[in-house]
């Protein structure tokens, strides 16, 4: 058991050396190579987040002002609607006060062709008074003409 201890001794003190330069291995690489690299991917790691975090809040931006577009846009289309019932209305109200005028002008046409028609009538009634008197007249002289004419006679004859 002696001489196994006695080479694992020899061994180990042949394996210090190699201990000792992968430990300063380590220690290099981590200092040159490790420490660098974790840094660079901590930067990348915050950068990228970073730019995750910008995006949402841009998207974010993006979507408060898409909303108030839309709000912009449905206020210009009810302001759209409203001056049109409005130009609508106008139209209505000029096209009514257009026909009541018309209504009015007809009416007062009417009553004028009527009050007209009526003095005609009237005109044309005494005019008829007029021709029926002096007709009744002929008349009356012919058949009284006529019976004077005949004499006494021409009457107790019969």
């Amino acid at each position: 058991m002696g001489e196994t201890f006695r080479q694992l001794g020899h061994l180990f003190a042949q394996s210090i050396p190699t201990v000792i330069f992968v430990f300063l291995l380590g220690v290099i690489l981590d200092r040159l190579f490790f420490r660098p690299l974790d840094a660079v991917l901590k930067q990348r790691e915050e950068e990228t987040l970073g730019a995750f975090d910008r995006a949402r809040e841009l998207s974010a931006a993006a979507d408060a002002k898409a909303k108030e577009y839309e709000a912009e846009f449905q206020a210009a289309r009810q302001e759209v609607y409203r001056r049109r019932e409005s130009d609508r209305r106008t139209g209505l109200q000029e096209r009514e006060e257009m026909l009541s005028g018309a209504r009015a002008r007809a009416e007062s046409a009417l009553k004028d062709a009527q009050a007209a028609l009526h003095a005609e009538a009237e005109s044309v009634k005494q005019q008829l008074t007029g021709i029926t008197r002096s007709l009744a007249l002929e008349v009356t002289r012919t058949v009284v003409g006529e019976a004077t004419l005949r004499g006494p006679e021409g009457g107790a004859g019969r």
